[in-house]
């Protein structure tokens, strides 16, 4: 049985995963990555329904990783501007990324393309083994180690285990950690569609009395990803419809901004559910990432919200090594745990304050919606804190996050 030493062993070689494993490249510390599925290489012409919305922030990480190019080279489509409104309403908000002195207000990309991407530099790197795919059975701690025994009958022996594994994370349940959840009440159906209009680089959302649906442009002038938040019932209604009733759905719910829209591939739907680990950090162990936190996809904030947990324990991690420190003791790593639990309940309070402002269609809310909506589009500088806030670019970030002029080094 092959035992493998290393000081940071990072289970799921997801998009988080391995931007922890590509942020440590400077370092000596001796990393493993276990991830259970391995990616498919080669993409299909018709984009994947599962995209992020990367942020500034993480555009600022995955550049000064030269991960940037790799997702260049693959698939990607930026959007210049945000367009916000309420069904059967006057409220509206309208985002462009000229009025703010950027070239544009994001990306999207696939979360394939992204894994595909920070994988070419992770496999490149001299101090990473990669475990994949592999799976870990069960994991033992000690004082100053823990034991992770594999699925291939192998083990790792490692100073810090991070779970970077999702939602459902295995590492958080050995670790015991309480996790707090909530249910929305609602699922997300996403699909791509191809509109009869172009979209122009623009990222829509209408907030619908069932609940939000987003257009998210993809690099095809006529491809937009969908994230259509309704009740669980109607959700496995309009998957399971014949095409042609949800395209009429679907393009009434969306006021045909884009005129006809026409699904251009499979459906699929998934509950949404909020969750909050009570622990980040213990001895030997830390989560970042789905297994710390979910929050709602209204604002698209959690991939970037894992990344920056990514990029933290990274920088955390960093100094420690350069100082001699045991990277695995809880002590070393509160401040890592205060800085992204804080973090991540800021963002969901805000997604909380987002769909409760938009809940329920009684005519006086409404009004105050249509009204707030409207003075926040039209007076000066009332949009720069929302600004801040998508760009990612607001809070405590990692220095790997900075723009390049505010960086500085770890030591």
């Amino acid at each position: 049985m092959k035992m493998i030493n290393a000081d940071v062993a990072i289970v799921g070689g997801g998009m988080v995963g391995l931007t922890l494993a590509a942020s440590l490249a400077e370092t000596d510390l001796r990393i493993v990555v276990i991830e259970g599925k391995k990616p498919v290489a080669t993409l299909d012409d018709l984009p994947e329904n599962r995209v992020s919305a990367l942020s500034r922030a993480s555009e600022n990480m995955l550049r000064a990783l030269d991960v940037w190019a790799g997702i260049v080279a693959r698939r990607l489509a930026s959007y210049q501007k945000m367009h916000v409104w309420e069904k059967d309403s006057f409220a509206q908000i309208d985002f462009d990324a000229q009025a703010f002195g950027q070239q544009n207000l994001g990306h999207i990309v696939e979360n394939r393309v992204i894994q595909l991407a920070l994988l070419d530099k992770v496999q490149q790197q001299s101090n990473v083994t990669i475990l994949m795919p592999e799976q870990c059975q069960s994991m033992m701690q000690g004082e100053r180690e823990t034991w992770l025994q594999l699925a291939s009958g192998g083990g790792v022996t490692t100073k810090l285990v991070v779970g970077a594994d999702g939602a459902r994370s295995w590492v958080r349940e050995q670790a015991h950690f309480p996790l707090v959840q909530r249910d929305y009440g609602h699922h997300a159906v996403v699909a791509t569609v191809r509109t009869e209009a172009p979209h122009r680089g623009v990222a829509r959302q209408v907030f619908t009395p069932d609940g939000p649906l987003a257009f998210l442009p993809l690099s095809d002038p006529h491809l937009c990803s969908i994230v259509w938040s309704v009740p669980p019932e109607q959700a496995s209604e309009y998957r399971d419809m014949a095409s042609d009733g949800f395209e009429r759905a679907l393009t009434a719910a969306f006021d045909a901004r884009l005129g006809r829209c026409e699904v251009a591939g499979p459906r699929a739907s998934y509950p949404l559910t909020m969750r909050y680990a009570q622990n980040f950090a213990s001895e030997r162990i830390a989560l970042i990432g789905d297994a710390a936190h979910t929050i709602h996809p209204l604002a698209g904030q959690g991939v970037n919200l894992g990344m920056l947990d990514a990029a933290a324990l990274a920088q955390t991690l960093t100094q420690l090594s350069e100082k001699g420190k045991d990277v695995g003791a809880y002590a070393s790593l509160r401040h890592f745990e205060r800085w992204r639990k804080a973090e991540a309940m800021q963002m969901i309070a805000a997604m909380q304050g987002f769909r409760s402002l938009f809940d329920g269609q009684n005519p006086v809310k409404k009004l105050v919606r249509g009204v707030g909506m409207r003075a926040v589009n039209h007076l000066p500088g009332a949009k720069q804190p929302f600004m801040a806030k998508a760009l990612g670019l607001e809070g405590e970030l990692p220095d790997l996050a900075k723009p390049p002029a505010r960086r500085v080094h770890f030591s």
